[in-house]
């Protein structure tokens, strides 16, 4: 087995994770109060944005799940598929950093640490997919 499946595998777990963990968003955040205000059709299209967001991470953690060995393979379809996922997940991880100001929302020390939890989980994330999409046959052995 390649040393890299039982990271991939952990990965699935994490984004499986992040996804029962996106279904407090809405509540935590107070989104029938928050998004109020817009039209119809905007608060239909946030919640449309969340669904696929949230299927896309549901996606990830399946693949990752179901096929570890396969992604850590090294194969080049392996390869491109890691290296997809280790941008999304960088990006995310940058979006957190640089764009979202989450101060208004962090009201309990819970909140405070599923924030932080967030951001190493998008680390821990980048970091496995991004070794399985560049270096796989280097951790093969």
């Amino acid at each position: 087995m390649n040393a890299l499946t039982p990271w991939i595998w952990a990965s699935g777990v994490v984004q499986l994770g992040i996804v029962l963990a996106a279904m407090w968003v809405p509540r935590v955040m107070n989104w029938r109060e928050l998004l109020a205000p817009l039209h119809r059709f905007m608060r239909r299209l946030l919640w449309v944005y969340a669904a696929f967001v949230m299927a896309v991470n549901l996606w990830f953690a399946a693949v990752s799940l179901a096929f570890a060995s396969t992604l850590a393979s090294g194969g080049p379809l392996a390869r491109t598929i890691c290296g997809f996922i280790a941008l999304y997940w960088l990006a995310r991880l940058g979006v957190q950093v640089f764009v979202f100001d989450a101060r208004p929302w962090i009201r309990s020390r819970l909140v405070l640490v599923g924030y932080h939890g967030l951001a190493a989980a998008f680390t821990f994330l980048s970091v496995v997919y991004s070794i399985a999409a560049v270096w796989p046959q280097e951790v093969v052995r």
